[in-house]
């Protein structure tokens, strides 16, 4: 390691403390060692020269700051130049695959930019006359009719903003729907093989939630569902495909057993990229699913927004819905519904998720997506998704543990253990690995049920050539792991930052930046 001119660690060259040439800087190269914009810049001064008696009096009056805000003042070329280097540092989809499981991280076309790029739609806003937006309702109500024939429901919800929020409005809708025969009900199902929002968004709403375990198959144990449903079960939350990347064979069972026990059933939506086109939940007696645009119909990801989840709905829970929706008029012009009233025939709705409708620009281009698609390309997209994972799945069998291999072809993820790596090796030591390969790691330690779980969604999105590059960096890691390859614990050493200690990030943040001096007397 070398220290930089602000004290923090940086990493060797690849020839380490033999290096010829070692650097001063830490920079390698292009990949530039790059400091905290309050180490660029300071609060003593700004980007810009201004004449000292330019002002005048303040026109703020009693609205001027009292105080400083403390942020570094940097010049234009400073600011493009940092977060342009911090650009180079990033790994996103653009780059390269992301084998992040149950994340379905595919490539967003360009088309579904242009589109969402067009005027009367990228400069929308929320407040505009419902007359000068006719258009853009006519897309959300487009769009709504098609997730609606995709998944077999008569009913969808556009506002929420993403897969847990639309998590939230199915639970709410029940819980309404319940309310409103009288039937106070406590406690919400969840199986182990279900994603991990799934207990949280149940116990957010009010619901004590309880465990159904998993069959040695990795789906759910019918019997131990059917045992526990009763008349303070509320519903069941599961994930289908389920996070083992298995489909749940018996959904239409469990869906019946709950309805009979005078339940609802919601369905994590989050892997209806794996069987779009071929699967309709509502045939499953699915009474409520959110959709992630940006997993099955390729919008943006992440990153705190903009994002868009969906919720469809059954015949039982569609007047539950929230509101706003848009409502086609026998006019054939569009009007957004806001009130719940009678003459709306909405006033069972449990009320809003948010201030306005949805995300615009997400719904333009999943709108697009879908189009440019058509039927017979989304069923091929969850066909192809299924292929890749599978081609994964059997090409690293033979060195990773593959728990639910057996029984047989997996869905959009291929599952591995860390079982049969040398002892004191782990999954973490092949995740880091796989970055000084040049991939974003897969997901670790997750589903609960596998240990040191290793968890691979190539989506249909990437090439053969895409795929076999990334088994043969994965197969390399693996082996160095099983023949006990010592540099592995402190991969990765080609990364902007060496492996970091991950439990004292978790739980000493720092949060604020601190002069050295002050983190030094804060340690």
């Amino acid at each position: 390691m070398s220290m930089n001119k602000q004290g923090r660690q940086t990493q060797p060259h690849e020839g380490g403390a033999s290096d010829p040439h070692p650097t001063t800087t830490g920079n390698r190269a292009l990949m530039l060692e790059e400091p905290l914009i309050f180490e660029i810049g300071d609060s003593e001064r700004t980007g810009v020269d201004w004449p000292a008696d330019c002002w005048g009096e303040s026109r703020l009056g009693d609205l001027a700051r009292l105080e400083r805000i403390d942020l570094p003042g940097l010049s234009e070329p400073e600011t493009i130049r940092h977060y342009t280097r911090l650009s180079r540092q990033n790994y996103g989809i653009d780059l390269g695959l992301f084998p992040l499981g149950s994340c379905t991280m595919k490539h967003n076309p360009r088309l579904n930019e242009k589109m969402a790029r067009l005027p009367g739609f990228a400069d929308i806003h929320p407040l505009q006359p419902v007359a000068s937006v006719q258009g853009a309702l006519g897309v959300i109500h487009e769009l709504a009719h098609w997730l609606k024939t995709l998944t077999g429901m008569p009913a969808v919800a556009m506002s929420p903003k993403a897969g847990a929020h639309g998590e939230l409005c199915g639970i709410l809708a029940i819980r309404a729907a319940l309310e409103k025969r009288g039937d106070a009900r406590q406690v919400v199902l969840v199986p182990e093989s279900a994603h991990g929002t799934n207990p949280a968004t149940a116990a957010f709403a009010g619901y004590a939630v309880e465990d159904i375990p998993a069959t040695s198959e990795g789906r759910v144990d019918f019997d131990a569902l059917q045992k526990r449903l009763g008349p303070d079960v509320a519903g069941v939350m599961i994930t289908n495909p389920n996070t083992c990347g298995l489909f749940e064979r018996d959904m239409k069972r469990i869906s019946d057993a709950v309805h009979e026990a005078g339940g609802f059933v919601y369905c994590d939506g989050a892997n209806f990229n794996a069987i779009v086109g071929r699967v309709r939940p509502g045939d499953l007696g699915i009474d409520a699913m959110h959709l992630n645009l940006h997993k099955t119909f390729s919008t943006p990801h992440g990153g705190g927004g903009p994002g868009s989840g969906p919720v469809v709905f059954s015949e039982a829970l569609a007047p539950f819905a929230p509101l706003p929706f848009v409502e086609k008029t026998g006019e054939g012009s569009f009007r957004l519904v806001e009130e719940e009233t009678a003459e709306d025939h909405h006033g069972d709705s449990f009320g809003r998720m948010t201030a306005f409708h949805g995300q615009m620009g997400m719904f333009t281009r999943a709108l697009t997506y879908i189009m440019s698609h058509g039927a017979d390309g989304l069923r091929q997209v969850s066909e192809d998704a299924v292929l890749n994972a599978n081609y994964i799945l059997r090409s690293m069998e033979d060195l990773l543990e593959a728990p639910f291999a057996p029984s047989g072809p997996c869905m959009h993820e291929a599952l591995f253990s860390d079982k049969g790596v040398a002892d004191g090796f782990s999954t973490v030591d092949i995740a880091k690995g796989l970055i000084d390969e040049g991939f974003h790691p897969m997901t670790m330690y997750f589903p609960l049920v596998v240990h040191g779980a290793m968890l691979v969604e190539p989506t249909e999105t990437e090439s053969k050539a895409d795929i076999d590059q990334f088994i043969a960096a994965f197969r390399s890691v693996v082996e160095r792991a099983k023949a006990g390859d010592e540099s592995l614990h402190g991969a990765p050493y080609h990364a902007p930052r060496s492996r970091l200690d991950e439990t004292a990030a978790a739980r000493k943040p720092m949060l604020v930046y601190q002069e050295p001096a002050q983190a030094e007397a804060a340690e």
